[in-house]
């Protein structure tokens, strides 16, 4: 399973009414960290796709679901668990330690 691309008007479907733990990768075509964490999350969406999503929130296309919450610097990754945030991760950094957040998280 790959990432999902999610917008403002899809967030409540895709995010919070999942059925799944979601990922919630807010980032911007801009951010260099953003850009380095990428492919991670498109290899963890692939191996960990039966127990999570992983979604994109494009923050410049979508800045309604970054502000509702609270979201200030990006790279964040937010883990929502039955529609409800769970855990926060702020920052470029390595696929094993995010793999090791999300596993610890759901």
């Amino acid at each position: 399973m790959a990432t999902v691309a999610v917008t403002d008007a899809s967030f409540e479907t895709d995010v919070l009414k999942s059925s799944k733990p979601v990922v919630v990768d807010f980032w911007a075509e801009w951010c260099g960290p953003c850009k380095q964490i990428g492919p991670s999350l498109e290899e963890i969406a692939r191996e960990m796709g039966d127990d999570v999503v992983i979604a994109k929130v494009n923050i410049d296309d979508n800045p309604n679901s970054p502000s509702r919450y609270g979201v200030r610097g990006i790279p964040t990754l937010i883990l929502f668990k039955d529609g409800k945030p769970a855990s926060t991760k702020v920052g470029a950094v390595p696929k094993s330690s995010i793999e090791t957040w999300i596993r610890e998280s759901i």
